[in-house]
């Protein structure tokens, strides 16, 4: 086999044209294999092979920088660079990142989890070689579903006008993690009503009418011809506005029209470059093409067949879907919005029975929230569906465009807490502590799917600012629910107190509050209280006070940093109150968790009742 020769980029540059294709075959069938039996992110690196091959081929890693956008198709670039033999280990406990990582190889020029940001980091990059007076290439990667975030477009206009020496290398497949939306393609569309295009088409036409016997039936043709224009003509419009050379649309597939394109353009000086190139997402497995977004993020499946382990547990995303679309068909006014994530949030079945009410705005997280505050500003019951750690990137349009004027918005943050195998980049672990902070703002978290059900309906009841509702990447832990039951408001504030004892208080939330009551099991009957902290604030002081006062003893508990979290705000309303008890809490350090098994994860930094009852055994 070929790629048994490949140990470094060095040894890609032996090949002829032929081998490469070889090789790109022998790599399709390792990343299948491979990653059916880790998980991981398939379709998306399928799909990037023989571009991956052609830069290996033209630049010289690492001294050339190579630059992905989201990283999650960096995993051919990882097998080429000396990390196949480490390739069982994706995404395992002290294993290879599922991303680009600068601390695992000097290969990767910078990490990424989130898109839109290979464009900006090579403008940097390119100013920093500059101003170094360094000699180098800088190439960029970045996908069309990246494009549709905002600061993918300041770093075009940025590069563009400064007029530095890069690469920048659109990769277009119509997916990203879903079907890719925004405004290019109207952009694109306006651009063609122009003079100079309708000329080009009337002659077009005029031409194909005037041939003999065939014309009529070529002119039948002119909407083809109409894309072919638009394909050839308006892309080299757009970015040559933006001061880039534009080289394109290629086949993302054809390993010698790309290497001997690079090749070239590596000799260009002078402005940057935009090379577009256009692929298949999924390529080369008939499943992954069927269906790329299915294959985008994968668990363990069978290669034969492409089923993964089917599981008949419910998610916490599996009941957000189906209570929303419940509440969405009942009042006309509930409206959703999702950044990309349509199945990922479980919006899916809103977006198919509602589709007027969906919008997807693409990978552009800050749009999504100040676009959602003006509906609701206009009287639209608006729900966000967001992974708690995208939500970081829209921080200062909650603050400035959602709090202040306390609109309604509802916020709802899948992948809270630990998330696992993704690593850094994608643990939803600071949430709690970055939106504490924020005045009018309503935090819930369920302890399991009842309670969430009845959360979202609550927030839709709600109408005095902004409520965040946060929730693991978790199974719930009933076996079923009754989805055909009532929905109820909960109270907001108020904390429910699930068992009450003379000694020692055990204060929890979210998915910790079963490992609170399996705590407070392990010790003597009575001695235990237990709180289900659902809501995060506002906090109700009196009634905390009222159950802890009693006690000698609390412990705190939740799957948050805690620097910032819900420990940090019970002892402030404990010393406030001249309350002095004996405090433990349990928490995530003060540090970027790795990736791994969320479980082994959550053992691993004590969050399990056995290791808290051993803790508070050796201590007290």
């Amino acid at each position: 086999m070929l790629l048994e020769k490949i140990n470094n980029p060095k040894d890609l540059k032996k090949f002829n044209f032929t081998d490469l294709d070889i090789l790109a075959r022998e790599i399709r069938d390792f990343l299948i294999n491979h990653v059916s039996q880790t998980g991981g992110h398939l379709a998306s690196n399928l799909g990037v092979v023989e571009l991956t091959l052609a830069l290996h081929y033209v630049f010289n890693a690492p001294k050339d920088k190579i630059i992905w956008d989201v990283g999650h198709q960096s995993y051919i670039h990882k097998i080429i660079t000396g990390r196949k033999d480490k390739f069982s280990t994706l995404r395992q406990y002290k294993g290879l990142s599922g991303f680009p990582k600068p601390t695992e190889s000097e290969y990767d020029t910078f990490i990424a989890g989130h898109a839109s940001t290979s464009i900006s980091l090579a403008c940097g990059l390119a100013c920093a070689r500059d101003l170094k007076k360094e000699k180098y290439h800088i190439v960029s990667i970045i996908g069309d579903g990246a494009l549709t975030g905002g600061e993918a477009f300041e770093g075009l206009n940025n590069l563009g006008h400064l007029g530095k020496d890069a690469i920048i290398i659109l990769n277009t497949n119509e997916m990203s993690i879903s079907p890719n939306v925004g405004a290019i393609a109207t952009y694109l569309n306006r651009i063609i009503t122009e003079s100079l295009y309708n000329k080009i088409k009337t002659k077009i036409e005029n031409v194909l009418k005037g041939i003999p016997e065939i014309g009529n039936r070529l002119f039948q043709l002119k909407n083809k011809a109409a894309e072919l224009i638009k394909a050839f003509f308006v892309p080299g419009i757009l970015f040559e506005e933006l001061g880039f050379m534009y080289v394109g649309p290629q086949n993302g597939h054809d390993i010698k029209t790309m290497i001997q394109t690079l090749k070239r353009l590596k000799k260009l000086k002078g402005r940057p470059i935009l090379y577009h190139i256009v692929t298949v997402k999924g390529k080369g497995y008939q499943h992954a093409e069927k269906s790329p977004e299915k294959f985008h993020g994968v668990s363990c499946f069978d290669v034969q067949t492409g089923n993964g382990t089917k599981k008949d547990n419910l998610t916490y995303t599996d009941v957000f879907g189906r209570t929303i679309l419940q509440i969405g068909k009942e009042d006309k006014k509930v409206i959703t919005i999702t950044a990309a994530m349509p199945e990922g949030t479980g919006l899916e079945l809103f977006k198919s029975c509602l589709p007027e009410r969906f919008f997807d705005v693409g990978i552009a997280e800050q749009h999504a929230v100040t676009s959602a505050a003006m509906m609701a500003k206009e009287g639209f019951k608006v729900a966000v569906a967001i992974y708690s750690t995208f939500l970081q990137r829209a921080i200062d349009q909650i603050i400035h465009d959602v709090a202040i004027s306390r609109l309604p918005v509802k916020f709802f943050l899948d992948r809270a807490g630990i998330v696992g195998s993704d690593g850094e980049t994608h643990q939803g672990i600071f949430d709690l502590s970055y939106l504490r902070m924020i005045p009018h703002a309503v935090i819930l978290v369920p302890k399991d799917g009842k309670e969430f059900r009845h959360m979202i309906f609550t927030a839709f009841q709600y109408s005095h600012g902004p409520i965040f509702i946060r929730y693991p990447r978790y199974y719930i832990p009933e076996k079923t629910i009754d989805f055909s039951m009532p929905l109820k408001t909960i109270p907001i504030g108020p904390i429910e107190r699930l068992k009450k004892g003379k000694s020692m208080g055990i204060i929890a939330t979210g998915i910790m509050v079963q490992e609170a009551l399996n705590l407070s099991d392990m010790f003597p009957p009575g001695q235990c209280t237990v709180l289900n902290l659902r809501t995060i604030k506002p906090l109700d002081e009196n009634q905390l006070i009222e159950y802890i006062k009693p006690l000698k003893h609390v412990i705190i508990m939740e799957e948050n940093v805690t620097k910032g979290g819900i420990n940090e705000e019970i002892i402030s309303v404990l010393s406030k109150n001249k309350i002095y008890k004996k405090i433990s809490t349990f928490g995530l350090p003060d540090k970027f968790i790795e990736h791994g098994d969320p479980d082994f994860l959550r053992e691993k930094y004590g969050l399990k009742a056995e290791q808290i009852y051993r803790v508070l055994s050796t201590k007290y």
